[in-house]
Formats: structure tokens, sequence, C-alpha cells
């Protein structure tokens, strides 16, 4: 890379993490400009506070002919205006991923977490933690940890966390992102099928994680689930140190005495007592692995303690958006892979003892759109009193053949004695429930996206 680069431009500039790149640039005193075809608040807004200038939509034109670099965001592929022209004129483009390793993480202390599930709740108590410690950590996180109020934060000190993606990392380059980490620590919490649109089988995800502890430093260390089998299987012949972390007496890092108090959770680890503010199960395993890279920086047990009982949790994660006037909870969950709604949902019943739950979700991932999980879903969904399923978002991008079909998720919960009922969309769902719902229910919402509002649609029609 160059040492000698002024200008950045970034195409897709108004994802989460790359206008946080932009801006770190532009604070380090480069120019900086970019183009995304969804201009809008907030990013919009926190871009030209810095004084980014932003072109709406994509079109030849927008590339800069003095430009030392383009990057290409994630969502963009042959055949848009912008790429072809970067192409054709034989510009100097890099990955986001690319970006990050060589301007951002190269020389640093870098803490990867990764894994199918628990990776923005993992890296953002590790953040908190390290920050907590006075360590001011700099992070890139797929998510808001309420502490930061931020997702992204890139500075210069020693030490970043990463939430490590197993997602490809540009149309020209289809290798997993966490591959340009240059990690030095790393969680592997958990490995399973996901992402049907660019993994074939869960040999081709674990060929991933494999590649990526394969370039561990001989200094620094891997903490796996030594529950998972997955986990374990990946992690035989890493060059680095391995350490296995759960709930098995034959992991090297045993969590035990755990208990459920409804809103907060404790256990013993190593022989040290920690309490967090969250529920269940997959809480108690991510913070286990947050404070074995907490010890790993060097902070002490008795930090750490403090730091998780300050520890606020993440946006979208088990987060109460309100109640109603008719004594209705509404809550919002990230959950869309069918171990993380079940996760979710025991969560819930932990928490809202004795209340009737709603199950309402959205298929809408790329792999959830798809039947990979036809048989999953019900299973996990019927954790729940009762269930609604909107219609499968964007189906028209999916083959027949190859989609989800909801009907038979209805028909597979209510063979298990589930109410389901299988609605057209958000609105729908909204008089469904305006409709079965009634005093005392907690409904919670599980989508990776906007879900057309229904958050705030329930909270005022209910």
């Amino acid at each position: 890379m160059s040492d000698t680069a002024k200008h950045f431009y970034f195409m897709g500039i108004c994802g989460t993490a790359m206008g946080s790149a932009a801006v770190a640039l532009k604070e380090r005193g480069y120019q900086v400009s970019g183009s995304d075809a969804s201009v809008y608040p907030p990013m919009s807004t926190f871009l030209q506070s810095h004084g980014i200038e932003i072109k709406g939509g994509y079109q030849a034109e927008h590339v800069p002919e003095d430009a030392d670099y383009i990057v290409v965001g994630n969502a963009l592929s042959r055949g848009n205006a912008e790429v072809e022209t970067v192409l054709n004129n034989k510009l100097r483009y890099l990955s986001l991923p690319e970006l990050l390793k060589e301007f951002f993480l190269r020389g640093k202390r870098n803490f990867v977490v990764t894994g199918t599930h628990g990776k923005t709740t993992t890296s953002s108590m590790l953040a908190w933690l390290m920050d907590f410690a006075g360590l001011q950590p700099g992070f890139m996180i797929g998510g808001i940890p309420r502490n930061f109020g931020e997702g992204a934060r890139l500075m210069d000190s020693d030490f970043v966390v990463m939430e490590g993606d197993e997602y490809d990392t540009a149309f020209f380059d289809k290798r997993s992102k966490f591959l340009h980490y240059l990690p030095e620590f790393v969680v592997v919490n958990n490995i399973e099928f996901d992402h049907a649109d660019i993994f074939d089988s869960i040999e081709d995800i674990k060929l991933s994680f494999r590649r990526m502890l394969n370039i561990v430093p001989s200094q620094g260390l891997v903490c796996a689930n030594g529950d998972d089998s997955n986990c374990i299987e990946v992690t035989k012949n890493c060059p680095a140190p391995v350490k296995t972390v759960g709930m098995g007496e034959g992991c090297d890092v045993q969590i035990e005495k755990v208990e459920y108090r409804g809103g907060e959770s404790a256990f013993v680890l190593d022989g040290e007592p920690y309490v967090i503010n969250m529920d269940g199960e997959f809480n108690v395993r991510n913070a286990a692995m947050a404070i074995c890279g907490a010890r790993f920086a060097g902070i002490e047990a008795q930090v750490i303690r403090e730091g998780l009982q300050e520890f606020e949790g993440i946006a979208r994660r088990q987060e109460v958006r309100g109640v109603t006037e008719s004594g209705i909870t509404v809550v919002d969950d990230f959950a869309h892979h069918p171990t993380a709604i079940r996760e979710a949902l025991i969560g819930m019943r932990r928490r809202f003892n004795g209340a009737r739950i709603w199950a309402v979700f959205e298929p809408r991932s790329n792999t959830t759109r798809r039947n990979v999980f036809q048989d999953d879903l019900p299973e996990a969904l019927s954790e729940a009193d009762a269930v609604c399923v909107s219609a499968v978002e964007d189906s028209g991008k999916v083959a027949v053949e190859d989609r989800l079909d909801p009907e038979k998720v209805m028909s597979a919960l209510k063979e298990k004695g589930v109410p389901a009922f299988y609605e057209a969309g958000a609105d729908a769902i909204v008089e469904r429930l305006k409709e079965e719902s009634c005093e005392g229910d907690v409904v919670i919402v599980l989508s990776n996206g906007g879900f057309g509002g229904i958050h705030e649609k329930l909270l005022q029609v209910l």
C-alpha cells in the first residue's frame, strides 16, 4: 500500500463500517469522498459533519480521477456503473477489509471474535471491558453497544476489537472478511451452517475458519467453544495456542455454577465469580469468551467483574422497545438463524416467567429465505406459545424450488400444538395481534431488518 496516498473514494460510503472508516481516514488528514445509492441520516449527516462529500447514486462521472484508492463496498457487483468505470480505467481499488488491514490493523493487537452466533455481544462486551480498564480500544462491531452509542471507533490505540464475519469480502474477493484482520487473539464461539448464498456446506465454512486460525501468531491465543464439535475440529493442528472454553468437564476454561436470576446470570470461571445483566446460556458463554479476551489483554479479575456490571448490552438484542397501554411488552431481537431464534425465545421465557410469548418472524436473511432451514425453523419457533410469520422478503431473488415455504412452517407448528399465523407483512401481523394478543403477553420480533417499522406499529395499535 502506498504511504503517499492522499484521496480515498468510498463506493457504498453510507454503510456503518464504510462510513466509520471514511471518517477515521478524514481525521488522519486524508481527502475522503464517496457515493451511495441510499444517502439518508444518520450516516449521511455524520459524514457531512466531517466534511465528506457524498454523491447520490452510482454514476461513472462520480468516480474522481485523482483518487489514490477506490474502496469498493461489499454490496456492489459487476454491472454497477462505478465498478465498471474503475475496472475499465484500471484504477487502484480494494475492499474495506483490505483497507482496515493496511491502514488500521497492521502492527496492532487485534482481538477478533468469530462464530455463527454471539459475535456482536461478545465483541461489544470485550471492547467495553478494555475501555473500562482504560485501554481505549478501537473497535468495529456489527451492532450498537449501548455503552458506546456507535458500532465503530478507529483510533491510535494498541488494541482493536473486531467482529470477525465469515461472510465474503467483495465481489472480487470471495474469501471471508476475517482473513484480513491480522488476529492475535481469536474467539470461535460456535460454528453452524449459515450464509447459504455463498457457502455450499458446513465443510466450506469450516475451511474458512481453518484458514483464519492458520494466521494466528505463536504468541497469540485462540479460545474455542469446547462444547461444539465443529469448533474442536477446526482448531486441530492450529499452529497457535488453543484453549477450550465451555461447560463440559474437559474444557480448559470451565464455566461452572451457572444461575439464571430473571434478568441477570451468575457463573464461575476459573474459580472467579461473575455476574452479567443478561439472560440465558448463550450470553453466559459470550461473557466467558469476553473475559478470556480481557485476561489475555492483561486486565485483572476484579476490574473485569466491575466492568461486566456496567455493561449495558446491545441495541436489537432482546431489547424491550416498550409496553403498550394494554400491558403488552414489545421486544426487538436480531435473531434470524434457528439456533439464535431458539435461544432468544428461551431467554424470553426465563425473563418473563409465566407470560405468553409471541414470536413474530420475518424470513429475510439470505439463508432463511431459502428452504435450508425448512425443518429447523418450526423446531426453533415452537419455543414460543404462538407464532406469526411474514411472507418471504424479496422472494423473487430465490428460485421457487429453493425458497422457504412458510405454509409448511405453519403446518409443522400446528402439528406441535402451537397456534401459528402466516401473514403478508408487518401491517397484517399487527392486525392479527390486535385480535389475538391480550394483557401480559410478550411479543418478540425476530428479524435482521427493519420489518416495515413493525415495533412502533405494534406499540401504537395494540
